[in-house]
């Protein structure tokens, strides 16, 4: 089974959309518990709840990595990242059994990618995200790494590498607004 997550109800049809990989493709994940991240836009939401006006495509952005046992590892970069984020968010879940795989190297564990059309063949209701991510990690599926926890290297290298991101944003007004607001850039 391949699993996508979507804020949209009623999907029958998946299909490719521009991604920040900048090709049209539908993205997928073998492990259910790894697309909760997308359940979320912690740009957009930001940016929607605190009156920033964008009218462009918004950049997707997540705090995630991958264990060497292939876990998906969810880190807060800056604190309560994790409820400002998915609390109280819902969407859906969205299965299909057969993905014609495009063989896109995207360097996502379990993901798969296409561009053609595929045809859903189960959706899931997810009346909150921050409580289905905190199932996952309970379940042992996902693990999370709260602001608290990290290291004074990790917090030097977030800060760095949210400066670098400020400055390569010129094109995208609504990820410096985030950064601006969520790191003091």
């Amino acid at each position: 089974m391949f699993y996508h997550a979507s804020s949209v109800k009623g999907i029958k049809t998946l299909e490719p959309r521009i991604s920040n990989h900048d090709l049209p493709l539908i993205y997928f994940s073998e492990k259910r518990e790894n697309v909760l991240v997308y359940l979320s836009n912690a740009v957009e939401k930001f940016c929607k709840e605190t009156g920033f006006n964008y009218s462009g495509v918004w950049h997707k952005w997540a705090s995630y990595g991958f264990d060497k046992d292939g876990i998906l590892n969810l880190e807060e970069y800056y604190p309560n990242a994790l409820i400002d984020t998915y609390k109280g968010v819902s969407g859906y879940i969205y299965s299909a059994e057969n993905v014609n795989n495009s063989g896109d190297t995207i360097n996502i564990p379990y993901a798969v990618t296409s561009r053609e059309k595929v045809t859903v063949s189960g959706c899931e209701f997810i009346e909150d995200a921050y409580e289905e991510i905190i199932k996952a990690e309970e379940n042992s599926l996902i693990r999370i790494t709260r602001y608290e926890q990290l290291s004074k290297a990790k917090l030097k290298w977030i800060a760095d590498t949210m400066k670098r991101e400020y400055e390569e944003a010129s094109e995208h007004p609504e990820y410096r607004y985030f950064i601006e607001n969520k790191f003091g850039v």
